[in-house]
């Protein structure tokens, strides 16, 4: 039976159409089974490493940056007040979007791009997978079992993308990508609720970079549409309060049209059953055509004017040096590692694990300690 989360429409996950966890446990008395989940997400390791985990800059750089843990509280609030408008289920849409990124590296995507060109001869490295590895097996809380044994649709949720090879060996969840079936409503939620988590935030942390100008935005329309109202609306205010206001607003029409927009297919598709939602062929909870493409030429915005500014790139240079220099280094001579990261068998795997599961400033105390003359 389902705790505290009443009027949930029928083609919503609950845990009366649960598949489970892969270690049965009693039911609680007072938590829902997807509320365990996100309680267990949250006491985890993993996640507390997140607060010293880049989004697009380096932890040092400032302490009003985003990190891991910011932007995975951010995308758990903009997924719950999705869910709860389509009378869907908010605690798995909570606890998928904390689980999201526990599987990241240090240094964000750099350090990403890093670990997996280390890991190209081992079976490469991704971060949906390492974070779907950290509570399937990494994580050692509980006596009865490796891992966090999260129910089968908050691990499905975790897992936004799988190639076909690696999916034949996932089991029951890799089954969807083989198959080609759609997750759960919620799991699509989280999925676009990241979206628009980082691209906005990634604005406003540019532009407190000075990496981004007022003027560049104003030539993307999504922003500049805002910017305009905001502008006429609030003559006389301060700068920092208007660019404030203008991604507030951005958010709404993000989320606002994505609700709309789901609702009608929601309506038009009536599925009333999760399974229904599976087999839908494509995905119910989307944006509409021109949101879409505005979001899109957003997205291609900041990859050209902000991840690939020069100083981000001087950045992603020393970052991913330092990831390939400590894979290198740990592979070369494993008794340098923990004993729990040693073994006889998949070392490499157990090097990417470590190197993983690193903060952006322990990984670069690490890569001092080991390669600085005079550190110890």
């Amino acid at each position: 039976m389902e705790i505290l989360t009443p009027n949930l429409t029928p083609c919503a996950a609950s845990a009366d159409n649960s598949r489970g966890r892969r270690f049965p446990e009693p039911l609680s008395a007072y938590r829902s089974e997807f509320q365990r989940d996100r309680d267990r997400i949250v006491h985890s390791i993993a996640f507390r490493r997140l607060e010293y985990k880049t989004q697009v800059f380096v932890n040092h750089e400032g302490d009003h940056f985003r990190t891991r843990l910011t932007h995975s509280l951010e995308v758990a609030q903009i997924a719950r007040g999705i869910a709860r408008s389509l009378r869907l289920n908010e605690d798995l849409a909570e606890a998928i979007s904390l689980a999201h990124d526990l599987g990241h590296t240090p240094f964000g995507h750099a350090g990403q791009d890093a670990l997996n060109n280390c890991m190209s001869d081992h079976g490469g490295f991704e971060h949906n997978l390492q974070s779907l590895r950290i509570v399937d097996k990494l994580e050692q809380r509980y006596a009865a079992f490796d891992g966090l044994n999260l129910c089968f649709e908050t691990r499905e949720g975790i897992l936004k993308h799988c190639a076909i090879e690696t999916a034949s060996r996932l089991g029951d969840l890799g089954e969807r990508f083989i198959e080609r079936t759609q997750p759960s409503l919620e799991a699509q939620i989280c999925n676009l609720a990241d979206e628009i988590a980082y691209n906005n935030h990634d604005i406003d942390d540019g532009l407190r970079s000075g990496l981004l100008s007022l003027d560049q935005l104003n030539e993307v329309p999504l922003f500049a549409d805002n910017w305009a109202l905001v502008k006429s609306a609030y003559d006389g205010v301060d700068e920092r309060r208007l660019i404030h206001e203008t991604i507030r607003r951005m958010i709404n029409t993000l989320v606002c049209d994505l609700i709309e927009m789901s609702e009608s297919n929601i309506s038009r598709c009536a599925p009333r059953t999760l399974d229904d939602v599976r087999q839908a062929g494509m995905p119910i909870v989307r944006f509409s055509e021109s949101i879409d493409d505005a979001q899109r030429e957003m997205k291609r915005f900041l990859r050209k004017n902000l991840y690939q500014h020069y100083e981000v790139l001087r950045m992603t240079w020393k970052t991913q040096r330092i990831v390939g220099d400590l894979f290198a280094a740990y592979l070369d001579d494993p008794r340098m590692l923990p004993p729990a990261y040693r073994g006889p068998d998949k070392q490499p795997r157990r090097v990417a694990d470590y190197i993983a599961g690193m903060t952006d400033r322990y990984a670069m105390k690490e890569h001092k300690r080991l390669f600085a003359i005079g550190e110890i």
